[in-house]
């Protein structure tokens, strides 16, 4: 999203003051973030109330992933990626997915069961998300062979956690793609960094280690900073020993902020050393959240850690839930607890241990699906990557009771400059339900020509349907704040499931 101009699309919050930079056009600033840039395209989830905060007669609605399926397998037993377990990223470049994963090899960890003792980064490309090839790369030598798709990461500790993020707006193209990994150090497991002008050849950073110990999944480059959030050590944070999601923040990819911000935490609230000896029981967050970086909103994929009573973490079950964030550093739950890809009845996880799933970076639109990748957290055999899919930005959506007319009113937008059109993802209308789209002024007060019998009204399912006014498909684009209003009419409206509405903007 950030390579594309011009971008045209801004977000104000109601209880904001706009922050207009100098020769910027449609720049805006929300209390307590950085400040943002806008947007080629802003996307309005249905089932996010920060974009639809005014709501009459809907209810949020999530959906799980369907069709599980083991789209990468691991590797025979005693090769590199024996035991694969993921701890990865997907990035789509051009028509091409590449693919990083950890592999697990070697003997088995103490206390784990099933995690390697060594590591290695390994690398995949497919051309649909769904059919993988792990390509010979010859660079390093791994039992007397440089036959495999090991990449070259020169680093002889390294833990199973990596996420990799693209960059090509860096200057130096040495720099291009960017990896934020765990590795072994002499007082510990400490945030690492590395670099590369293609993805397969990597150069750590001579600041190695760069922060304190961080298990990662997620990865952004988000309004003009790095974003790295994963599960922090049990003991950062007290007094509650358990996992939660944190954030630290980087300009430059090797000084980040001294100490991480808690985005997420669905621990309990207990005080003083009592809790010390309740290890591993709580409700946690396992290695943060994986992000798909939308422009004005990050969708977040993170590890819904159920503990067991023993504290035993192999009688720990991992499902995934959802959770989005607007600064990259603040996360809300659309349903605190949904499990968008639940972890019972995975095909081929081992038997006899709760079943427990690993999240891995990177969500891709492909033709009318998203599609989502994972693995299991345990198995061998068992492990390999894993996909998911709903229909096109159908992760959620806001849904009308029954028999009652509703209405969603979107937080206050501004566009300027250019053509600036809106279109709707939804299904269930037809001849018992439309919408009617209007557009209020900041005071909520009705816009001349977008509104009344101006209003636009559409009676068509679509992932990508035109709004068309009375007056033409183009919003206004002279830098007032206005809300869209969704209002759900006809005698089914529970019919109607809104997804999205996406803003979105063309040149001058």
């Amino acid at each position: 999203m950030n390579a594309f101009l011009p971008r045209l699309v801004a977000f104000a919050l109601l209880t904001s003051s706009l922050l207009h930079a100098a020769g910027t056009v449609g720049r805006v600033g929300l209390p307590g973030a950085p400040a943002p840039g806008p947007f080629s395209e802003a996307v309005l989830f249905g089932f996010d109330d920060r974009a639809f905060p005014f709501r009459d007669n809907v209810e949020t609605r999530l959906f799980t992933g369907q069709k599980p399926r083991l789209v990468i397998p691991p590797g025979p037993p005693g090769s590199h990626d024996e035991a694969l377990l993921y701890y990865g990223s997907v990035i789509r470049i051009g028509d091409t997915f590449h693919l990083w994963y950890n592999g697990n090899h070697g003997p088995l960890r103490p206390l784990t069961g099933f995690e390697r003792e060594k590591c290695v980064l390994a690398y995949a490309t497919s051309k649909d998300g769904v059919n993988w090839t792990k390509p010979n790369l010859g660079l390093v030598s791994f039992n007397g062979s440089r036959e495999n798709n090991i990449v070259d990461l020169p680093e002889p500790t390294l833990w199973s956690t990596g996420a990799v993020v693209h960059d090509p707006e860096d200057p130096d193209p040495r720099r291009r793609f960017k990896i934020a990994y765990t590795a072994r150090y002499a007082d510990g497991l400490r945030l690492s960094v590395a670099f590369s002008p293609d993805g397969l050849r990597w150069t750590p950073s001579p600041r190695n280690p760069v922060g304190p110990f961080l298990e990662m999944a997620g990865i952004a480059k988000h309004q003009g900073l790095f974003y790295v959030n994963g599960q922090a050590g049990l003991t950062v944070h007290r007094p509650v020993p358990v996992r939660r999601l944190v954030t630290f923040v980087s300009a430059d990819f090797e000084h980040w902020s001294p100490a991480g911000a808690v985005g997420l935490d669905r621990g309990p609230d207990l005080r003083g050393p009592s809790a010390d000896d309740q290890l591993h029981q709580y409700e946690e967050i396992h290695l943060g959240a994986a992000l798909w970086n939308r422009g004005n909103v990050l969708v977040g994929i993170y590890g819904m850690w159920h503990g067991a009573a023993t504290g035993d973490r192999g009688d720990a079950a991992i499902d995934l839930g959802l959770a989005l964030t607007h600064d990259g550093i603040h996360f809300h739950e659309p349903i605190p607890n949904f499990r968008i890809v639940p972890a019972r009845e995975q095909p081929g996880r081992p038997v006899g241990v709760a079943p427990a799933l690993q999240q891995g970076q990177g969500m891709e639109n492909v033709g009318d699906e998203t599609l989502y990748w994972y693995s299991l957290w345990r198995g061998n055999q068992g492990s390999g990557v894993r996909l998911v899919t709903w229909p096109r930005d159908r992760l959620g959506a806001l849904q009308p009771f029954r028999g009652a007319p509703a209405r969603a009113v979107s937080r206050a937008l501004q566009t300027a400059a250019g053509t600036v059109e809106a279109f709707v993802n939804v299904s269930g209308l037809g001849p018992n339900a439309r919408l009617r789209i209007e557009l209020l002024d900041r005071g909520f007060r009705p816009v001349a020509g977008y509104s009344g019998a101006d209003a636009a009204v559409l009676s068509t399912d679509g992932f990508r349907e035109a709004v068309r006014w009375k007056s033409g498909t183009t919003l206004p684009a002279d830098g007032s704040l206005f809300h869209l209003s969704v209002s759900i009419e006809g005698v089914r409206p529970e019919d109607v499931r809104l997804y999205a509405v996406y803003v979105a903007g063309s040149a001058p």
